[in-house]
């Protein structure tokens, strides 16, 4: 009787619910509230609790499925990364399920779950971060994950050096002669997710601070990312008695707020204005935008091949892969 391995019906007893709610919990989480759910996955967590094998063979009886948790589902970044990903599938008979997040409470609500259900073969997990509990609970339950931008050492992740890209721009506007340098970053990231542009801003100001220039509080601007908002921080920027002559914008999207309002006051650029955006979005060649290139697409690529190499794979030696920034020069800087 001790080795006896805990059912649905020890869960509910343990954790004071109904046999309903547990499965509930597991299949359709959204129907059961956070305060129930942290109970019953407390339950789950202290007895051990494992669904059915049977189950887990019967959800994976049709083509393989590997999942997606991602914020900013709209945001021009993830779409690359995603269309990365969803590239490396498409030969491989995997089907894509996008889990995207909008909350703290819908992350932790897929992390609880996701990895009890048996509904998926891996999981990718972009720009969020992971606790420790969430990546024992994975690895626990034999999901194979990969993380992107985010790493945590007991799982596999692609990331790349935030700190680095800001350093990278710094030291080429520093070489073209740029001593009036400004910085233009996002404010409205959600506390859910990893902030990059704060690193971003680290690096160039170490690089600034190495060559002896100060990076005055007034030549940093945050905006909400949007094109209108980025724009009138630029132009604020650019209106000032002794404006900078040069502006790291740390998202191409921001970088095109920033030409766009060089345009309305009819600063040209690169003569008078250099712009330097990070990313290298599509949209960033169709505009000549000299960039801080991360590969979005590529990290999308090799997130599978890792994710599948371990799901094919008795070893559970995560990998740690840091994919190398490059600085794509073009026209604007």
């Amino acid at each position: 009787m001790k080795n006896k391995k805990p059912t649905i019906y020890d869960v509910a007893k343990h954790a004071g619910v109904s046999i309903t709610t547990v499965s509930r919990m597991l299949n359709d989480p959204d129907k059961v509230n956070s305060k129930t759910r942290k109970r019953v996955l407390a339950s789950i967590d202290k007895l051990g609790f494992v669904p059915k094998a049977e189950a887990r063979a019967r959800a994976m009886q049709n083509n393989g499925r590997i999942g997606v948790i991602s914020p900013f589902f709209t945001a021009p970044s993830f779409i690359q990364r995603l269309r990365g990903i969803a590239g490396a599938l498409s030969p491989k008979n995997f089907e894509l399920v996008i889990y995207t997040v909008d909350s703290i409470d819908h992350m932790q609500r897929y992390l609880s779950t996701l990895p009890l259900t048996g509904n998926l073969d891996g999981l990718i997990i972009l720009s969020l971060p992971i606790g420790d509990p969430e990546a024992r609970r994975l690895i626990h339950h034999n999901l194979p994950t990969v993380l992107i931008e985010y790493p945590h050492p007991e799982l596999n992740c692609v990331e790349i050096d935030d700190v680095q890209g800001g350093y990278m721009a710094a030291a080429y506007l520093l070489k073209k002669g740029h001593r009036r340098v400004a910085f233009l970053g996002d404010t409205d990231l959600p506390e859910y997710a990893i902030h990059p542009v704060n690193f971003r801003l680290n690096g160039f100001r170490q690089a600034l601070r190495e060559a002896g220039i100060d990076l005055p509080d007034a030549f940093v601007r945050l905006a909400p990312y949007s094109q209108e908002q980025t724009r009138q921080a630029a132009r604020e920027l650019l209106s000032m008695p002794e404006p900078p002559t040069a502006i790291f914008a740390a998202t191409d999207f921001q970088a095109l707020g920033v030409l766009k309002a060089a345009l309305q006051l009819n600063v040209r650029v690169p003569d008078k204005l250099a712009v330097i955006g990070f990313d290298d979005l599509d949209m960033a060649e169709y505009a000549d935008l000299t960039t801080i290139c991360q590969h979005l697409d590529e990290s999308g690529k090799l997130a599978v091949e890792i994710l599948i190499a371990q799901m094919g794979s008795s070893s559970k030696l995560p990998r740690h892969v840091k994919i190398p920034l490059t600085l794509i020069e073009r026209k604007t800087a």
